[in-house]
């Protein structure tokens, strides 16, 4: 079993909070414009250590 490196974990922590802070902003400021937008940083940032781990083997 891997260990996750850092850059891993980090990536994966802030995608959640991505993910919290685009929910704040569209139930508790009704800003869905923005919310949309930080919403989508999540899936690029998890494809972007797709991408890195899968040059790493």
């Amino acid at each position: 079993m891997n260990k996750l490196s850092i850059l891993e974990i980090g990536i994966v922590v802030l995608s959640v909070i991505c993910i919290f802070v685009s929910e704040y902003l569209y139930l508790f400021q009704g800003d869905q414009t923005k919310a949309i937008f930080i919403g989508l940083w999540p899936p690029t940032m998890l494809g972007l250590l797709n991408y890195i781990n899968s040059k790493r083997k």
